[in-house]
């Protein structure tokens, strides 16, 4: 149940029980006042009719020793006493009242039933009056709680807005009461919060750029040593830290927000089997293998040439890519490749074989039958130097941030997830990017027709 509705629910109980309480004190009132006043004037005529008998003057007012005299006002009267008794036991209530003269009683009676009247009346506008006041209490209640409601809508969408690294979203101020409290201390928060984030960017930033220069050199003077063991390692260890400078540089720049993207219209199947070749594993063989890009792709999406080869399991390292639908997309291809790529080499460093890329109809899935991704990825996504130990040992989690951060310039979606039978499986969905004139047959560059198929290990 939420906020807005829990506080209409307290507003409208707490009307309908104040209702309540005034409706039943104005009852007792109504009907203690009603019978003190019939009491007391029934009283004054006994009082008259005992007077006038004493002088000997009958009236014919005055009942003497009447026999359906109530019991509790004979008591009373035994006892000596004056007293008014209300009978409501049969269909019309009666007053008494009654004393006793001597030796005989004499008692005055008449009908209640035009004061019961009037309560029934007055009893009738309570529950109207008190229906109404509920209502309008609960009116109100819902007016105030959508208000508030509102309010605190607003505030969380701007929070989750800043835990997603909007870091120039800001709490709307308003009021002075304890939710615009709240909204300052929130605010707050969120400027010493980025000014933080913006400052360790920065400083990121800085050595990385700063490194580059050297980092450059490094690798020139790597490329002269000449051919031997100790030098390949050098020439490793350098590339290394050239790209782990690179990615630093290219997550700073998707931090600054200023990243565009370069429409072009490209087959989904394509840009997938280049980001396979790029990722360092060319076709397996065979006669549908070459040397570039293309022929390697070509090779991924040819069903294998005999039964043997398409029934044989993948063997560690390679990659296996089954194309279901194809689709032309108007996107980035350079950024779609980028994406693919990290997921690629993070599921092979991470995970375990076979890797699987899977292309449906605008969406692309990388799995693998590693232990899955971390349950804090899953739960906050990438981020950078946070990284759980897989296969592959420690990383530094980068490369999944850049496909976060290319994902959005793309507008395009990436999930990660661990699926019930195991392994790991990071969706990237495409279908905005589809265009709606592609076809099958426009999306397949080298002719092939059919709906796809399931292509051999790359």
């Amino acid at each position: 149940m939420g906020l807005r509705a829990k506080i209409g629910i307290a507003i409208s109980a707490t009307a309908a029980v104040v209702a309540v309480l005034v409706g039943v004190l104005v009852h007792q009132h109504t009907v203690n006042a009603q019978l003190e006043l019939a009491g007391g004037t029934l009283d004054s005529r006994l009082r008259t009719t005992v007077q006038d008998r004493a002088a000997g003057i009958d009236t014919g007012r005055g009942l003497i020793n009447p026999r359906d005299l109530p019991g509790p006002l004979r008591s009373l009267v035994d006892r000596g006493r004056r007293g008014v008794y209300l009978e409501q036991g049969g269909r019309t209530p009666y007053l008494w009242a009654a004393t006793r003269q001597g030796t005989d009683i004499v008692a005055l009676k008449r009908p209640y039933e035009r004061e019961q009247q009037t309560v029934e009346a007055l009893d009738r506008i309570l529950w109207v009056a008190g229906a109404a006041g509920t209502a309008l209490g609960c009116v109100v209640g819902l007016l105030v709680a959508h208000r508030l409601g509102r309010r605190l809508t607003t505030s969380a969408a701007t929070a989750q807005r800043i835990a997603e690294g909007d870091l120039g979203a800001r709490l709307p101020r308003s009021g002075s009461d304890e939710v615009g409290q709240l909204t300052e201390a929130v605010n707050t928060m969120a400027e010493a919060l980025a000014g933080r984030l913006r400052a360790e960017r920065d400083v990121t930033a800085n050595i990385a750029h700063e490194l580059r220069t050297p980092v450059a050199g490094l690798v020139a003077a790597a490329g002269l040593l000449p051919p031997s063991r100790p030098a390949e390692m050098v020439r490793e260890r350098a590339e290394r830290v050239r790209g782990l400078m690179e990615d630093v540089l290219e997550v700073a720049r998707l931090d600054a927000r200023t990243e565009e993207a370069d429409q072009e219209v490209r087959p989904l199947g394509e840009l997938v089997r280049r980001a396979v070749a790029a990722a360092g594993h060319p076709s397996a063989g065979g006669p549908s293998a070459g040397t570039g890009p293309g022929s390697a792709a070509a090779g991924a999406e040819r069903a294998p040439a005999d039964a043997e080869s398409a029934e044989r399991a993948p063997v560690d390292g390679e990659i296996r890519v089954r194309v279901g639908a194809d689709g032309l997309v108007e996107t980035d291809p350079r950024r779609v490749e980028r994406i693919l790529v990290n997921l690629i080499s993070n599921a092979r460093r991470h995970g375990a074989a076979p890797v699987t890329v899977e292309v449906d109809g605008g969406v692309i899935r990388v799995r693998d039958a590693g232990p899955g991704f971390p349950e804090e990825l899953l739960a906050h996504g990438p981020q950078r130097f946070r990284s759980g130990c897989g296969r592959g040992g420690p990383g530094l989690g980068l490369g999944l941030t850049i496909a976060a951060g290319q994902a959005q310039v793309l507008g395009a979606g990436l999930r990660f997830g661990n699926p019930p039978g195991g392994g790991a499986v990071a969706t990237v969905d495409l279908r905005a990017a589809l265009r709606p004139e592609a076809d099958g047959e426009e999306a397949r560059p080298d002719g092939e027709g059919g709906a796809g198929g399931e292509g051999g290990p790359v």
